[in-house]
């Protein structure tokens, strides 16, 4: 469950480490797993001279970007009744069209992002819990 500013850690290769959320998208007051929300980043990997180390980091500090949930660190519970919750908060960076903007999605995501139309991402991801 992700508040108004909740930050949030950064599991892509997208450029940025540590998101705060300003906005959920659709109009919730709190996202959980599988949600999307708006963020601003406050923390960024530094710029490194190259034009392909640019082209890696698409993020910087102060950029607003969409992300989607992929863990959260308060238990949701599932249709079967388990709950799931995991050690911290963590996102994955979108663009405005909805595609990650990261091509590699570094740690395990919740089986939610797949039921939740996000299967690129799940696709993405190394494992699934």
């Amino acid at each position: 469950m992700l508040l108004l500013k909740s930050f949030a850690k950064v599991i892509d290769n997208s450029g940025a480490l540590v998101v705060e959320v300003i906005n959920v998208m659709g109009g919730a007051r709190v996202a959980s797993l599988g949600d999307e929300v708006v963020c601003v980043v406050k923390k960024a990997r530094p710029a490194t001279d190259g034009a392909a180390a640019n082209a890696v980091s698409k993020l910087k500090k102060g950029d607003v970007a969409r992300a989607l949930v992929v863990r959260t660190a308060s238990p949701v519970r599932r249709l079967d009744g388990t709950f799931v919750k995991f050690d911290d908060n963590a996102v994955v960076m979108l663009s405005k069209q909805g595609t990650p903007l990261g091509n590699r999605v570094m740690g395990v995501i919740a089986s939610e992002a797949r039921q939740k139309r996000w299967a690129k991402i799940a696709s993405l991801a190394p494992k699934i819990i």
